[in-house]
């Protein structure tokens, strides 16, 4: 049984206290978010380190854009769904076009505002910024993760883009590992099939990995927690050496990792049966965020049988 951890959010906010001791550089620029963001022990602490916006993200953006420009080390943290489409724009120009390393925190991302429904949802937050050059992206799959992509994106030279969802995670890493932005980690390996999942549906991928290990089923599980620089090398090891992959996303199963994944593999002549779990096409379901996963497949059970469906298909030719 995986160890339960706190949510993300809470660890980003107290690795961002410990860090702002050692740097006073350090800016966070909020829009109404130091609730649900985490931050009051921030803004306590460092009250001449943390500007106030209020709900007006693309002055939020534009803002953390010219203190960066200063040589300030920005956190600019608003709800995902709201930082990626209000603030676009400027996302695009004032930041990564001006190339101002800012350090985009979305939070409360994918469907963890669950029954509040598609206008709070990050569906598109991945295809979006994914078009845009000159922006990177990383979405933690359990504290660990957040805290070493936090500490990381501190002096990170190009803007980044640090997706947060809401709920406790399961510890998923031995104290060995080495994180680092745009080298995936493998929590398993195996050889029969491979997950590879980005952010809290890692845990996920996990759990199904032990349920087909019970039935002798070898199973390697990726975590892909930078979108972009996307690790290459990483995948197509592991497809080298599996018979069938799946990928799973808190997103839209457009424009995100699964098709991302799907575009690296066919380019390098690979083929082998592939399925991407996410959002389909259609108005999605309301609910808490964990009935959400549950009516799309993305949990331990369904992601084992759609494990099983695939080694059962004919190889690809």
């Amino acid at each position: 049984m995986m160890e339960l951890g706190r949510p993300n959010l809470e660890e980003f906010a107290s690795t961002l206290v410990d860090l702002a001791q050692e740097n006073r550089d350090l800016i966070v620029v909020t829009g109404d978010s130091r609730g649900s963001g985490k931050l009051w022990p921030f803004a306590k602490a460092y009250p001449d380190q943390i500007v106030e916006i209020g709900i007006a993200e693309q002055n939020l953006v534009g803002i953390s854009a010219g203190l960066a420009s200063t040589g300030k080390r920005v956190f600019a943290v608003s709800p995902a769904s709201f930082l990626t489409t209000r603030a676009l724009e400027q996302i695009k120009n004032d930041v990564a076009y001006s190339d101002n390393p800012v350090k985009l925190v979305g939070i409360s991302a994918g469907v963890s505002y669950g029954a509040l429904g598609s206008t709070h949802h990050s569906l598109h937050d991945f295809a979006a910024l994914r078009a845009i050059n000159n922006l990177d992206i990383v979405a933690p799959a359990d504290n660990f993760e957040t805290r070493e992509a936090i500490k990381a994106s501190v002096s990170h030279p190009r803007p980044i883009y640090l997706r947060f969802g809401k709920k406790p995670l399961h510890h998923l890493h031995t104290p060995d590992t080495q994180f680092q932005i745009g080298e995936a980690l493998t929590i398993k390996a195996g050889d029969d099939i491979t997950f590879v999942a980005i952010g809290e549906p890692v845990g996920r991928a996990l759990m199904a990995a032990q349920i087909l290990e019970e039935e002798g089923i070898s199973c390697r599980v990726i975590s892909m927690h930078s979108l972009r620089p996307f690790d290459h090398a990483t995948l197509l090891d592991a497809a080298h050496h599996s018979r069938a992959m799946v990928t799973i996303e808190e997103h839209s199963i457009f424009g995100g990792l699964g098709e991302a994944s799907a575009a690296i593999l066919l380019q390098h002549g690979i083929r082998l049966p592939f399925k991407i779990i996410g959002i389909p096409d259609e108005y999605t379901v309301t609910g808490s965020q964990f009935e959400i996963f549950d009516h799309y497949g993305i949990n331990a059970t369904a992601l084992a049988n759609t494990a099983r469906q695939l080694l059962q298909a004919e190889p690809v030719k």
